[in-house]
């Protein structure tokens, strides 16, 4: 749970990365936060060709893509801790990256000085020379390589229940056809992980099993937004994402498609 800090961040991102033929991204992605936190659902930005959500409370975003096929999605690190906030908005880091023109690898060097200004984050940057990851829990810089992957609370690849689960359901999708409403449903799962099964973060345990499900409900805090992000060899950008008001109640969906210009080739091979 992140809203305390002042934060805007996603808590789930699972993505295969060169591992379909033709669509070498592959990214669906969960913002839990809480109900009553504004928010503007995923739209064209007025001063940048960047396709991203909003938080109207610290300014920043949780994921998103700009025209030239610049990409950046960011998720807290659940600690005991971690209600209390960093100097500055983890939101700062994806709007900040999305907006520029620094290289991906750049942009991390130059952070990494500064990286506890934040309260704990994991941040996903993709650009013509890759994707790229970035802790300021283990502060190394990691080029992302060929597979599927996952991005929660905890480490890259961390092998959470609801994070090993989902990336298997997705790399088993991508073995045949699949359209974005599949996609959703691996991110709609709402199924809390045995006791056993959980990791120790240093909250409580009826927290710990809320947040053990991929889509989260409780009566004030929960999964907000479903995205679902694919880039073809084409360069052709397909964004879906579900938004949801509560627990019970479904939001707006988002669609939007666009061509990266000038082409990006993000590291295809």
């Amino acid at each position: 749970m992140n809203s305390a800090d002042g934060q805007a961040d996603v808590c789930l991102i699972l993505f295969a990365y060169q591992r379909h033929a033709d669509y070498p991204l592959v990214l669906i992605a969960n913002r839990d936060e809480y109900y009553a936190r504004p928010t503007h659902d995923a739209h064209w930005w007025d001063e940048t060709p960047v396709f991203a959500g909003r938080d109207l409370e610290a300014g920043g975003t949780w994921l998103g893509i700009s025209r030239r096929g610049r990409f950046a999605a960011v998720t807290n690190v659940r600690e005991a801790d971690g209600m209390h906030p960093g100097k500055r908005s983890r939101g700062a880091l994806t709007h900040n990256f999305l907006a520029g023109d620094t290289p991906a690898r750049a942009y991390l060097e130059a952070l990494m000085p500064h990286d506890r200004d934040y309260a704990g984050f994991n941040l996903l940057l993709g650009d013509d020379s890759g994707f790229w990851f970035y802790s300021n829990r283990d502060h190394g810089i990691r080029r992302i390589e060929a597979g599927v992957h996952g991005i929660s609370n905890g480490a890259f690849d961390e092998p959470w229940p609801k994070l090993s689960s989902g990336k298997a359901e997705l790399a088993a999708l991508l073995d045949g056809e699949f359209t974005q409403a599949d996609l959703l449903e691996i991110l709609t799962d709402h199924r809390i992980a045995q006791d056993h099964e959980l990791p120790q973060t240093g909250v409580p345990l009826d927290i710990e099993r809320m947040l053990s499900s991929r889509f989260i409900r409780s009566p004030d805090y929960g999964t907000r937004a479903c995205t679902v992000l694919t880039i073809d060899r084409d360069n052709r950008v397909e964004f879906c994402e579900q938004n949801f008001r509560d627990a019970e109640h479904g939001g707006e969906r988002i669609i939007e498609s666009f061509d990266i210009d000038p082409p990006c080739n993000f590291g295809w091979q």
